[in-house]
């Protein structure tokens, strides 16, 4: 594709790759060096200038760099790319970092989804692509450049599709995701040509502890697919689990756009009751240790969708068509 460029920072390299793949192109070289004092310079090795350049960089902490380290990264690269007179540089985050805390919830809360948002502004960038935010409203009302955001649910949706032989209910974990599992449960719906039914938690939380046992809608005798943006110590799937079981769930899956896994999660989310975890791959499971948590575990890939979508925002083809299931 004409004045197209595609860079992935290292530590989203493997990814980058399968993106670059998929629309039959080779990835920019590029430099990341590290100084002994523990700054570092990234930059371009190859010309920019009046091209149409996509970075990608997930932003989740792992074992080798913290996220305020990739952060400053892909700030500073996008930086690189802008003063090279590139025509226009795309953040492509498969995981945006910071982006549950987009509301004031106590006196003096930062609210850093607007913060990030102005950091990718003061350095240049013209547009940020993600998936699945936490919340899509503060992230599109938070950004004065373009956004685009993709979900995972046609991954998830051509997944369980295809093995649910079962009634299947789909649930959400709290009342915030309600429109999320609504959603998922039209799709699933009209993929399978039968009726798919829903139900959600009650979820209070204060200073940090989450409580709410009670269940809303019908899940005995069926199939439950708990569905969220993310799992991180994973005690609300846990929760949730917990709860469908003891009101006579028939089985009990776990689908979630990013798995970021706190250490807890090997051992919160070892309940024989919850047969099956299904993320993607915008965060990668590092921290799940050899166990029943990693053999219930499933990774989708999302690179072709995000190969798509590049090629879409290129071209000026529809981002919208391809989120429809």
């Amino acid at each position: 594709m004409d004045k197209l460029s595609i860079f992935a920072l290292n530590s989203s390299l493997s990814f980058g790759e399968r993106v670059a793949a998929f629309l039959s192109l080779h990835l920019g070289e590029h430099e990341e060096r590290e100084f002994e004092d523990g700054e570092h310079k990234t930059r371009p090795l190859e010309n920019v200038r009046g091209r149409d350049v996509f970075v990608i960089q997930s932003l989740f902490g792992d074992d080798e760099q913290g996220v305020n380290d990739k952060l400053v990264r892909l700030l500073f690269f996008i930086g690189a790319l802008k003063d090279a007179a590139a025509a226009r540089v795309t953040a492509v985050v498969p995981y945006l970092c910071y982006a549950r805390k987009d509301r004031k919830t106590k006196s003096r809360d930062p609210v850093t989804t607007r913060y990030i948002a102005r950091l990718f502004e003061a350095i240049g960038v013209d547009r940020v692509v993600t998936m699945d935010v936490h919340n899509l409203a503060a992230y599109q009302n938070a950004f004065r450049c373009d956004t685009e955001h993709l979900e995972a649910r046609p991954l998830f949706v051509e997944y369980f599709s295809s093995q649910a032989d079962h009634e299947l209910v789909i649930v959400s974990p709290d009342v915030g995701g309600i429109k999320r599992a609504e959603q998922f449960r039209e799709s699933m719906q009209q993929k399978m040509g039968k009726p798919v039914s829903s139900a959600f938690m009650e979820k209070k939380r204060s200073a940090g502890v989450v409580s709410g046992e009670a269940v809303v809608g019908d899940v005995e005798g069926k199939v439950a697919i708990i569905v969220d943006d993310m799992i991180v110590s994973g005690g609300t799937i846990a929760r949730t689990v917990k709860a469908c079981h003891a009101r006579g769930a028939a089985g009990i899956v776990a689908a979630a756009s990013h798995g970021i896994f706190t250490c807890d999660a090997n051992e919160i989310l070892a309940l024989p009751e919850l047969e099956q975890i299904v993320i993607t791959d915008t965060a990668l499971p590092f921290r799940l240790h050899q166990g029943r948590v990693l053999e219930k575990l499933e990774v989708l890939d999302a690179a072709p969708m995000f190969a798509e979508a590049i090629k879409r925002m290129h071209t000026g083809g529809s981002i919208v068509e391809l989120l429809t299931v």
